[in-house]
């Protein structure tokens, strides 16, 4: 039985446990995560993609007809209807035979679009409407051997990306020679691994998304992406790969702060160093049999007793979205367990200078095995 086959039956149980007769899954991870199968031109494009599951095990993809060559090769359902721009009733034609007679339709409420629930509540009474989104996040939480695998490879592609992005910072530099670099570092390493561990030609190496980074007096714009500035002596530089670590559809956080020469600020230090400590802390507590939110506390505990303010939460469950569940933050009681992913941070922040250091850990039975690797220490910060 295929991984794909596997984690459709066993949504099928859940559905089953949960009373639900069909669900619709209109997240792209999660029909990726259940088929197999991804476009790269869904709803961005104005195009939805659903995937009907029955309780029963009956699985039915509804995409655009653009797309078809690639779903046929990719996805493991029983049915594709492919749909095309204007003709018919497109995507809405196979909704009512699916959901006319059954009992209550499961959907995904924060990632159906617009256009779909519309339609949706059209057929479908809304006491018969329920969410299935918890039961996909509780079926993604733990990794599989083979999503394990991937989170260590997409790891290596992460630590090829900050290894040629530290070699690319410097005085007189802007900061996008260093997004090139980091992208083409990434995506060699990412084919490397490609070729060697896995049958897949038709999945990208390329890294996609814009680099995160920022330098000087940029520093405090936590999301700021590369641009035409040019970095100078003393300066820090902020270099994030949580968007762009994506191997194979992985998806991983990892992120370091460096100077240029010299930390031209001595003030940054202290700061940086209690950013490292908050990470420290909350790697401390990492483990099995904790709640998340007990691990964003020791975090917290270690910025605010600085003097600092409370912070943003310290991690992040991850796997092929960027955002899982659960998250290291107040108000997660979820019970860590081994075979989890997370991305790990330390963070603070001031009116003029912004500290972070973060990597990836998969849960273990006893602790946890760290899969991005860099150093943090502050002398090996200065480039």
């Amino acid at each position: 039985m295929s991984q794909y086959a596997h984690r459709l039956n066993s949504f099928c149980e859940r559905l089953t446990e949960a009373g639900i007769d069909v669900a619709l899954v209109t997240d792209d991870d999660n029909v990726y995560y259940l088929t197999g199968y991804y476009d790269y031109l869904h709803m961005e494009f104005g195009r939805p993609t659903i995937l009907v599951v029955s309780r029963h095990g009956d699985s039915l993809l509804i995409t655009p007809t653009i797309d078809l060559n690639a779903a046929q090769a990719a996805a493991h359902v029983d049915r594709i209807a492919a749909w095309n721009d204007g003709m018919g009733a497109e995507w809405r034609a196979e909704l009512p035979g699916a959901l006319g007679s059954v009992g209550r339709v499961g959907i995904e409420p924060d990632h159906m679009p617009p256009l779909v629930r519309a339609y949706v509540d059209e057929l479908v009474s809304i006491e018969r409407i329920t969410s299935v989104s918890s039961l996909l996040a509780d079926m993604r939480m733990i990794k599989s051997a083979q999503e394990l695998q991937l989170a260590r490879h997409a790891g290596q592609v992460a630590g090829a990306m900050m290894a040629a992005g530290r070699a690319a910072i410097g005085d007189g530099v802007p900061e996008f020679e260093v997004a090139i670099a980091t992208s083409q570092a990434g995506t060699r390493k990412a084919a490397e691994l490609l070729a060697a561990h896995y049958d897949d030609a038709d999945m990208s190496p390329n890294t996609h998304f814009l680099q995160i980074m920022a330098s000087g007096r940029e520093i405090t714009k936590t999301h700021h992406r590369a641009s035409t500035r040019i970095m100078r002596l003393g300066e820090p530089v902020f270099l994030c790969f949580c968007g762009m670590t994506n191997f194979h559809r992985f998806k991983l956080g990892f992120d370091r702060t460096f100077w240029i020469g010299e930390i031209g600020d001595p003030t940054q230090e202290r700061v940086y160093e209690i950013a490292v400590e908050s990470q420290a802390a909350a790697l401390r507590a990492l483990r099995p049999g904790v709640t998340a939110e007990s691990v964003h506390a020791e975090y917290a505990d270690v910025i605010q007793g600085a003097g600092f303010e409370y912070p943003f939460r310290c991690g992040r469950a991850t796997g092929f979205s960027y955002l899982e569940h659960p998250q290291l933050v107040t108000g997660d009681t979820t019970v860590l367990q081994p075979g989890m992913v997370f991305a790990v941070d330390g963070s603070v922040t001031t009116d003029t200078f912004r500290a972070q250091v973060g990597d990836s850990f998969i849960i273990t039975e006893e602790g946890y095995e760290q899969i991005t690797d860099h150093p943090k220490a502050t002398a090996d910060m200065i480039i």
